[in-house]
């Protein structure tokens, strides 16, 4: 009940009737109001006063449902404003009351006063005074409040107010209109501006009934993005509440009913509607989650058009402080210490369009699977070939491009990783496999979230879950408009087109097709490649995408450490380190996009050669960390000077597989006592190009003739099959022909393919470079291959001297060596080996001058000192020849000994 106050009177007087108080919850009409008491402990008693003494007219009526032939009732003129009057000056007030009459029904009569006692505004007599009611027929004024009611009838009339105003009250009906026939079309013409409306009744705490004005709508409106507890109808006719329904209820009731609102419409559900309530006091959508009222609906978040963020931190304050509907609730990262729910780690793999593993500070490996996205998966089940073994990576449709898309992003860099739920283990269904535990998170890089990144480009698509589940994405709004944006654009899995299909060919262990394709990786040269997996530190499975190929690949010049092996019977345990090799090749490669060299293969039909990661030879590398020892095969190989100092390097640190080496001085003391003697062994070259900084190419002239025939015959080959113009596709790292300006084609080696207008072509035979078109190249013929005569050009670098960095002074001594010694013929010596090519010196073949030291006594270059004993009788000879070029000023020397201040200006290191 409403709470009452018990006046006082006089003994043996007449009755006085109790003033009772209340506050108006809701006018039902002109003459009749709900009044409810003050809340305790949840929804407050309430109760329906009918004013005494007046009429006012009836509202309109909907026809009910149950009766098929009833009509709707319109208002009654001056019903509506009546109604208003009221409603805007009550609703939520405090108001004191006393019944006068109370009916067999139980419907009550009385006065009603606003304020909190009966010296207050006389309400009945506001709405006569206004022509908004009138007094009851055959009503007599006997009485002090009846005399009043005539008297405010009276000057209503005489004031022409209201119902007692010209006409017969039309104006003031309303064409109410209760359902409407396009619902979409409606919220659509609206453009989300704010509607004024009146909300007329509470259903629950997100549900209302809406009057839309000035056309008189009335809709029903849920709010969007959020759902309170609802009561639930029984077969009986009566309703069950859930849980705090009725104090949700009360919550939006108690602050909007019957109160003038504005609404945003922003999408339909049916017949219903959907909408924010905007109210000058607050956001009743936000308030009620952030009170505990309310949670979170995810199928109809995403039309909220506050920004769906508010709403879900609206829900977190709740949740963190459990209130109300979230009083048992536990975050699904409770039991996580902080460092494990936020950190920074490495991908090292990606397993799965979802899944990758990381690398963590502490070394240790952890797989992340991102939160709330399904990878693309198999439509149907009669899509797959049963006699076929299906290989997800290539055989799903969008798979290739989802694990790529993460690759190409991910590999080898540092993530963001925040986990938003565990998922537990769960066992083998009938029809679910068993799944291990699962730690799902949101994974950014450079403040990109990768799970929105992939839904957005159709790469995957994202999970759906039951209203309850909590487990999910902290950004799964943003995931949710990723997929409907990437729907709407047709990307991906949404796409009409037809799916990618990727033919891949896995020649692994078939020796046939292995025999079949290695002449073609042999003359391709260095070749792009990607690793798949990593069965041992030497043993691998790489992916050629210009192949479109599958391959088994083994280090060539190294021998490994075996790892365990499961054999018939029994295991095989693995050789010291073998692991550590593997997690070396692992961490280095995996993913990553390499070069490799095919040499050979084997008899099981796998590959052996070289591999090339950002310029390092991988097999040289795990020699250099004392994980592989260099195998006698390697002799034959460019690289077996690398491996020979790699090995020497790891010996001399004996760790790992050189931890129990010992050396024996014995053998090296001859080795020593020969290289105090400087080696002069010159042989006859001929020099066919300079370098800008000063190296050059020289071919041998003992082989000279070989490679003039084959120039002939391989020209005569072409002028009888001459290449298709355009057919040729250049790749790098391919050997090629070329046409060079003379008109005659050499042979060539694709470097770079900028456009098939500009490929980038080294000649192999002559040392020089060119920019062609692709029209101007053709393939190889296999009789002229480096298999049959090696690349005749050879780089080397003067010894002793100092290329300078002035562009100028290189410049100069460019042309001066360009000018003596090009298309000419030399003597060579080679005086010791560097990182990127021999240095040798040059003599002229008629006089034996020595080319880099007239260079020297032009003063074109300066001298590089080295301290090598069998080098000081040459170094000296050098150094004089240097004194004489500063004394004479010459060229660097022109204006005297620079190197005391100002050899870095120079270009020069002191």
């Amino acid at each position: 009940m409403a709470s009452s106050a018990q006046s006082g009177g006089s003994s043996g007087g007449p009755a006085v009737p109790t003033v009772q108080r209340g506050i108006v919850k809701m006018v039902l009409s002109g003459c009749a109001i709900i009044v409810r008491g003050q809340p305790r402990g949840g929804p407050p008693p309430e109760r329906q006063i009918n004013l005494s003494n007046i009429r006012a007219g009836n509202l309109a009526r909907r026809a009910a449902a149950t009766q098929p032939d009833a009509k709707d009732t319109p208002d009654e003129p001056w019903a509506f404003p009546a109604r208003e009057f009221l409603r805007k000056k009550l609703i939520g007030k405090e108001v004191c009351f006393t019944i006068e009459n109370k009916t067999p029904q139980g419907r009550e009569y009385g006065m009603i006063y606003l304020g909190k006692d009966t010296n207050g505004e006389n309400i009945a007599e506001s709405l006569v005074a206004e022509g908004l009611a009138t007094r009851r027929e055959g009503m007599r004024a006997n009485n002090p409040e009846q005399n009043r009611l005539a008297e405010c009838e009276e000057q209503a009339k005489a004031a022409k107010k209201g119902m007692w105003s010209e006409g017969n009250g039309s104006h003031t009906i309303r064409d109410l209109k209760y359902t409407i026939e396009n619902p979409r079309h409606f919220v659509d013409s609206h453009h989300q501006k704010p509607v004024n409306a009146i909300i007329e009744h509470v259903r629950d705490g997100s549900v209302v009934r809406v009057l839309l004005l000035p056309d008189y709508y009335l809709v029903t409106v849920m709010l969007s993005g959020i759902k309170c507890p609802t009561f639930r109808r029984e077969a009986d006719g009566s309703e069950t509440p859930e849980p705090f329904a009725a104090e949700a209820k009360f919550f939006t009731e108690s602050r909007l009913l019957q109160r003038d609102v504005q609404i945003i419409l922003e999408s339909c559900h049916n017949q219903n509607i959907l909408g924010t309530i905007l109210h000058p006091n607050g956001n009743i959508t936000e308030l009620l989650l952030k009170e505990g009222f309310a949670r979170c609906v995810d199928w109809s978040i995403a039309v909220y058009t506050r920004g769906a963020e508010k709403l879900r931190a609206a829900e977190r304050f709740a949740k963190e402080r459990r209130l109300r509907i979230w009083r048992d609730y536990v975050a699904p990262t409770a039991n996580l210490d902080q460092k494990d729910k936020q950190f920074v780690a490495k991908v090292m793999q990606v397993l799965n369009a979802d899944a990758i593993v990381v690398k963590l500070n502490s070394g240790d490996y952890k797989t992340i699977h991102l939160s709330s996205i399904r990878p693309p998966r198999l439509e149907g089940e009669n899509t797959q070939d049963k006699n076929k073994k299906l290989r997800p990576l290539y055989d799903i449709p969008y798979m290739f491009e989802a694990r790529e898309f993460l690759r190409k992003k991910l590999i080898g860099k540092k993530v963001n990783v925040t986990v938003d739920y565990i998922r537990p283990a769960s066992p083998a269904t009938d029809t679910v496999p068993a799944f291990s535990e699962r730690t799902c998170a949101t994974v950014t890089i450079g403040g990109i979230n990768i799970a929105e990144a992939l839904v957005s480009k159709g790469l995957a698509t994202v999970i759906r879950y039951r209203q309850d589940d909590d487990q999910r994405s902290s950004h799964y709004d943003e995931l949710l408009a990723a997929e409907a944006r990437a729907i709407k654009n047709g990307k991906g899995l949404h796409s009409k087109k037809e799916v990618p299909i990727h033919r891949v060919a896995d020649i692994s262990g078939d020796t046939q097709k292995a025999k079949q394709f290695l002449p073609f990786l042999q003359r391709a040269g260095r070749s792009e490649a990607v690793v798949e997996y990593v069965f041992s530190g030497s043993r691998l499975k790489l992916y050629l995408p210009k192949e479109t190929c599958l391959i088994t690949f083994l280090l060539a010049g190294i021998e490994c450490p075996r790892g365990a092996r499961n054999l018939p019977g029994l295991v095989q345990e693995g050789e010291p380190f073998s692991e550590e090799a593997t997690l070396f090749t692992k961490e280095l490669v995996l993913q990553r996009e390499v070069e490799v060299e095919v040499e050979s293969m084997d008899k099981a039909g796998n590959f052996i050669g070289w591999l090339h990661i950002d310029g390092a030879n991988l097999s040289v590398l795990l020699v250099e960390h004392a994980l592989s020892k260099v195998h006698f095969t390697a002799e034959r190989s460019a690289y077996y000077k690398s491996l020979l100092s790699a090995e020497e390097a790891a010996k001399q640190k004996k760790e790992k597989v050189w931890a129990h080496y010992e050396e024996q001085p014995v053998e090296e003391v001859m080795p020593v006592l020969e290289e105090k003697e400087r080696s002069a062994s010159y042989k006859p070259v001929f020099v066919t190009e300079i370098t800008d900084d000063l190296h050059f190419y020289v071919q041998d002239v003992e082989t000279g003739t070989q490679l003039e025939k084959l120039m002939e015959n391989m020209r005569n080959d072409i002028a009888s099959h001459p290449p298709v113009e355009g057919s040729y596709a250049p790749r790098r790292g391919e050997f090629c022909i070329a046409k060079f300006v003379d008109g005659d084609w050499y042979r060539a080696r694709v470097e770079k393919v900028e456009s098939p207008a500009k490929v980038h072509v080294f000649y192999i035979d002559y040392g020089n470079r060119e920019i062609l078109p692709s029209t101007r190249l053709g393939t190889l013929p296999p009789a002229f291959s480096t298999r049959v005569l090696p690349a005749q050009a050879t780089e080397y670098a003067f010894a002793f001297i100092q290329v300078p960095q002035d562009e100028d002074a290189r410049t100069d001594a460019v042309d001066s060596v360009v000018r003596d010694i090009q298309n000419t013929q030399c003597l060579l010596n080679v005086e010791h080996l560097s990182a990127g090519c021999p240095h040798v010196t040059l003599q002229f073949a008629d006089s034996k001058g020595d080319v880099g030291l007239g260079l020297v006594k032009e003063g074109l270059v300066m001298v590089e000192v080295r301290k090598e004993k069998q080098f000081q009788k040459v170094i000296t000879e050098y150094l004089n020849a240097q004194e004489s070029a500063k004394s004479a000023r010459l060229n660097l020397w022109r204006y005297g000994d620079f190197r005391a201040d100002d050899a870095d200006e120079f270009g020069y290191s002191r």
